[in-house]
């Protein structure tokens, strides 16, 4: 008798904090555009009353700031799950682009998701073309937000704070702070867009794939739709 594929049968994939930090991740980026937004194209608010009476936007500000500790510490501790969690863990932060196998089938899920081969093949894992643009959208945009968020934090926080002595050295990079805040505000829309395109390709994958997608990130069990290879 051959011995069980693992494609035979349910794999556990996505570990607790992965989840955990999925479903985080995902609220602050909703937190971060929103407010993000109104920073740049601040809300009108009454013109008759004492400014001290309106701290709308010092609590726009406050949120944002929040959520953006929020990502880099999720990031950090996402960064810390690669090296002590399961061989899937680590899929994020290093596509397998030394394997010949896998630019076989990354050019396998171009032409699925083109709709020019009948059927996708099955991955316990990120699908190369998945794991290749969450690495190149998700992980590369956000230190890049990461990055340029902190700087223009320093700026608040004042010359020689931590952010500044860390961060500091972005700004004139940019193009001093107006190039900053710009390149930054780029970089929201970056990561928006790649987020509609991620929940599409998520639904679309749920349902058209080999194997589960959405349940998986909830409970973190790969199943297969089909017993065929």
């Amino acid at each position: 008798m051959s011995a069980i594929s693992p494609l035979d049968k349910p794999v556990y994939v996505y570990e607790l904090p992965v989840r955990l930090w999925h479903g985080v991740n995902a609220l602050a980026l909703v937190v971060l555009a929103i407010t993000g937004y109104l920073i740049a194209s601040p809300p009108v608010v009454s013109v008759y009353d004492e400014a001290s009476q309106h701290f709308l936007l010092g609590n726009i500000r406050f949120a944002h700031f929040s959520a953006g500790y929020v990502l880099a510490l999720g990031f950090i501790g996402r960064v810390y799950w690669a090296f002590v969690g399961n061989e899937y863990a680590r899929q994020l932060f290093v596509p397998e682009v030394y394997k010949l196998k896998w630019w076989d089938d990354l050019w396998h899920e171009v032409l699925w998701y083109l709709f020019l081969v009948k059927e996708p093949r099955k991955h316990i894992g990120h699908n190369p073309l998945a794991g290749l643009a969450l690495f190149i959208f998700y992980v590369l945009g956000a230190l890049f937000m990461i990055v340029t968020g902190f700087a223009l934090y320093g700026e608040g926080l004042g010359q020689g704070s931590w952010a500044d002595r860390l961060f500091g050295w972005v700004i004139p990079l940019l193009g001093q702070s107006q190039g900053a805040h710009t390149w930054h505000h780029v970089g929201m829309w970056y990561l928006v867009v790649f987020t509609m395109t991620h929940i599409y390709v998520a639904v679309r994958e749920n349902l058209m794939s080999r194997q589960s997608l959405l349940s998986t990130m909830k409970d973190g069990w790969r199943r297969w739709k089909d017993d065929r290879p």
